[in-house]
């Protein structure tokens, strides 16, 4: 009997935490599309969180990770997803920890999660991310490959973004990777490819009269043309 009646209590103990649990998760169910209606991302950021901790799921643990990297909040994008390469991840996994990485000026690491995002589905902006990323890391062969892809592949309508100016401004993408070749090319050999470096940063800004770093690399170019 005195068995019986303490696999009873058990039992109604469990009911009750059981009970409780979905008492929670349909709470914070309800705090997330409230607080989805209102636009309030740190209040999305905190329903989510609470029911990860009730009912961990790897898509709201990606999902959770992107809002975190929209944000600019990069570490804890990463400490949400972590930072190891699997084949098995989402979409939306691979590309959280790509961007954060690169963000944080972790290129070699933001490489490898770019390049599986090309594998998926190949697209002009990820070939100049990762194009971007492999100048910063000296690896002009590859950038090349990458660019000249870009060049075949971007369209007149499509845009990329750049922040050096205390405005962000976009500018074609084709015009952005016309500069990204001069660059490569200027940096294989400064001598012997100046004048063909500078001829890709006029191609640039003449789709592009506005293209900030064009600008700024054609006057240093034409400067040390001047001096040779």
């Amino acid at each position: 009997m005195k068995h019986f009646f303490c696999i009873a209590i058990a039992f109604i103990g469990l009911t009750a935490s059981a009970q409780t649990n979905q008492e929670l998760k349909k709470h914070f169910e309800n705090y997330y599309e409230l607080m989805k209606s209102q636009g309030d991302v740190q209040g999305i950021v905190n329903a989510m969180t609470h029911l990860e901790a009730l009912e961990p799921s790897q898509a709201r643990r990606d999902t959770l990770a992107y809002l975190y990297v929209s944000e600019g909040r990069n570490l804890e994008a990463l400490n949400t997803l972590g930072i190891e390469y699997s084949a098995t991840d989402s979409d939306i996994s691979v590309e959280v920890k790509a961007i954060a990485l690169k963000a944080l000026n972790q290129g070699d690491k933001a490489l490898v999660f770019y390049e599986e995002l090309f594998k998926r589905e190949a697209n002009p902006y990820l070939a100049y991310e990762m194009a971007d990323l492999k100048v910063q890391t000296k690896d002009f062969e590859g950038a090349k490959k990458n660019i000249e892809y870009g060049i075949a592949n971007a369209k007149d309508d499509m845009k990329r973004a750049f922040y050096e100016k205390q405005q962000p401004y976009q500018t074609s993408l084709k015009a952005a990777f016309l500069y990204l070749k001069g660059l490569v090319i200027f940096n294989e050999n400064q001598e012997a490819n100046l004048g063909a470096s500078l001829k890709l940063m006029n191609e640039a800004l003449e789709i592009d009269p506005n293209f900030n770093m064009a600008k700024i690399s054609r006057e240093a170019l034409e400067s040390r043309k001047v001096k040779n």
